[in-house]
């Protein structure tokens, strides 16, 4: 791929375009309403925000185009040359420094009254600064008309310029108008450059690609050059003229013996030594065209010694072919490759580079350890294969011969064990021995292996014909009666303590907790600490130790007091019935006060969600600001 790509340069807007851009985003990206209770600090600050924003907006389009259009001192000097040809480089230079110069500018403007609103008193002196601001920034921008304008020829110019690597692999095709040029890159390339009658049908350089040895390579066609002075030729031709002295090519030099293109054989020679500075250093094929009209052969001997001094004094190969038969192309194009690879070649042993690589590179050359001579060697079978011949009966048979003989395909199975590099020929089909982990099976064979077979055999007939296998009962041995009784006794015991447990949990009992446990209180302690309180600590007792007393025990105030504690019990289920499970209309209300002040946090928290129909935005700012009312004109 080019090391340069000019078609991603972004297109350079007018002046007028350039300046509805930058106040335009400004208008859009700050913000636009001044408001009644607004001090003159943030006022200062509002009309400072829109004039460093629109120098801002101006820096980065500056910035952008000097940075995407190529610098002439710093890209490969054919592109260099060329768009000094195409452009003219100190008008290049000139607009470029011009843009460079207005940014500087509007830096300076900006800086300049951004120090003057530091002391506006005033909304309206305030204003009226941000207006001079921007007004100076337009015009200075109005100034550039004529340069962006030429930048943007320059642009769009560039972006249909062919992308030229100027380091690959290049043949370029010059020569006089009509000789054939574009008719050759048309044959070798997938290029549909213009073929026409009549002379200066190329007017720019076409570039076309090809692939040979698998390898890329680019063929250049350059418009015709005529015989005159460097300083008389135009643009036309000095595009030839730039890419033959810049790029490192094979110069592929057309002629025209027929001189139907309008020019004798001595002036395409003469065109030839005026041209040869330019090919110092480079591979040179001087191709004659159109040998279906005129050969070298049938030319008179004063234009064959012209030829033949070329051949020899410049060190040129001579090729002959004719586009329109196609006679000879595929020939010259790949004799031009063989030329510019050998040259490349060349050219990289004769650098300095070529040490460095060198120096990574060691040949070993084994030292003879003894005065044997060992020759190479050549196969068993090796001589025989090459001089194969199908028809000779006395060949060697393949694998296919050996097909047909043993009834073909679906028949013959080919054998897999007959190349196998054994002692013994006998062992390739033996199946014994077989290795296994590094073992020879063979080796671990009993001799009287089958003598015990037998016996084993024998034994378990007579056990089947006793009936030994028919037994219901399971064979089991009295080691094994014993456990297997040891664990139907475990099994049961852990069955009676699951159930003992589950009887105790069904219980409704009190449960004495692990402290009260701890220090160890009984009954008589619980009776005297009850009597020192005033209650009956023997009915207590007796209530907690579970015991029943009859009817006739019970005194009076122990009817009272479950009769108190009946209806207390009567009532608290009624309210539970009606209050959601408080104790009283006392811990209802504190539960209700407690909700509300717990829903008024959240309540705060309360958005409105997709679900609510509402206008979401009042007033849209694109709608509501910066517009121009009755007697007013002033959108920014």
């Amino acid at each position: 791929m080019s090391l340069y790509n000019f078609k991603k340069i972004e297109p350079v807007p007018t002046s007028s375009d350039f300046i509805d851009i930058i106040l335009s985003k400004t208008q859009r990206k700050t913000p636009t309403v001044v408001h009644k209770n607004y001090n003159i600090g943030r006022i200062r600050q509002f009309y400072m925000r829109k004039v460093k924003f629109t120098q801002d907006n101006f820096e980065e389009k500056f910035k952008n185009i000097l940075d995407e259009f190529p610098k002439l001192d710093d890209i490969h000097p054919f592109y260099a040359d060329l768009m000094n040809v195409l452009y003219d480089k100190d008008h290049y230079k000139l607009a470029l420094g011009q843009i460079n110069t207005a940014r500087h500018l509007i830096d300076q403007v900006a800086k300049d009254y951004c120090r003057l609103l530091k002391f506006g008193d005033s909304l309206y002196r305030c204003k009226q600064l941000k207006r001079a601001a921007l007004g100076r920034m337009a015009t200075v921008m109005k100034r550039q008309k004529d340069s962006l304008a030429y930048l943007e020829q320059v642009r769009q110019h560039l972006s249909r310029l062919p992308s030229i690597d100027p380091n690959t692999r290049t043949l370029l095709i010059c020569g006089y108008p009509n000789v054939g040029k574009s008719s050759f890159i048309n044959k070798i390339t997938r290029a549909e450059v213009d073929v026409q009658p009549y002379a200066f049908t190329t007017k720019s350089l076409f570039v076309g690609h090809m692939d040979y040895k698998y390898m890329r390579w680019q063929v250049i066609d350059t418009p015709g050059i005529l015989d005159h002075p460097l300083e008389e030729r135009n643009t036309i031709e000095m595009q030839s003229i730039t890419a033959m002295a810049h790029l490192r090519s094979c110069i592929m030099y057309f002629m025209d013996l027929s001189e139907q293109c309008g020019y004798s054989i001595e002036d395409q020679v003469h065109l030839f030594h005026s041209i040869k500075p330019l090919f110092a250093n480079k591979p040179i094929v001087l191709v004659i065209n159109k040998i279906d009209q005129v050969r070298p052969e049938d030319l008179p001997t004063e234009q064959r010694a012209l030829i033949e001094d070329i051949m020899n004094q410049e060190n040129a190969t001579v090729l002959s072919m004719s586009c329109y038969n196609e006679i000879g192309v595929m020939d010259v194009r790949n004799a031009a490759c063989d030329k510019l690879l050998q040259a490349r070649v060349e050219m990289k042993m004769n650098s300095n580079k070529i040490n460095d690589v060198i120096n990574k590179i060691h040949l070993a050359m084994p030292a003879p350890r003894d005065g044997i001579a060992r020759l190479p060697n050549i196969p068993d079978g090796a001589l025989d294969r090459v001089k194969y011949d199908k028809n000779d009966p006395s060949r060697p048979k393949t694998e296919k011969d050996l097909e047909v003989e043993a009834g073909g395909a679906g028949v013959y199975n080919y054998d897999m064990k007959k190349k196998y590099l054994l002692e013994d020929e006998e062992w390739k089909h033996d199946v014994i021995p077989e290795f296994w982990e590094g073992h020879n099976v063979a080796d671990f064979i009993d001799p009287e292996i089958e003598e015990k077979l037998d016996a084993l055999e024998r034994e378990e007939e007579r056990l089947e014909q006793e009936g030994f296998y028919e037994r219901a009962e399971p064979m089991m041995d009295s080691d094994e009666e014993d456990l297997r009784s040891t664990a139907d006794a475990i099994r049961e015991r852990k069955k009676l303590i699951v159930q003992a447990h589950r009887q105790k949990l069904g219980r409704n009992r009190p449960v004495v907790g692990k402290k009260v446990a701890a220090k160890g209180t009984t009954a008589s302690d619980m009776v005297d600490k009850l009597s020192k309180m005033g209650i009956d600590g023997e009915q207590a007792a007796l209530k907690a130790q579970g015991r029943k007393r009859t009817r006739d025990a019970m005194t009076d105030a122990d009817e009272a007091v479950r009769e108190a504690d009946a209806s207390q019990r009567d009532e608290v289920a009624r309210f539970q019935a009606t209050g959601q499970g408080f104790r009283n209309v006392r811990q209802k209300k504190e539960a209700e006060k407690q909700r509300k002040l717990d829903q008024v946090q959240l309540n705060k928290f309360g958005k409105r969600g997709e679900s609510d129909r509402g206008i979401q935005t009042k007033m849209p700012k694109h709608l509501f600001s910066g517009k121009m009312t009755m007697g007013s004109r002033d959108r920014r």
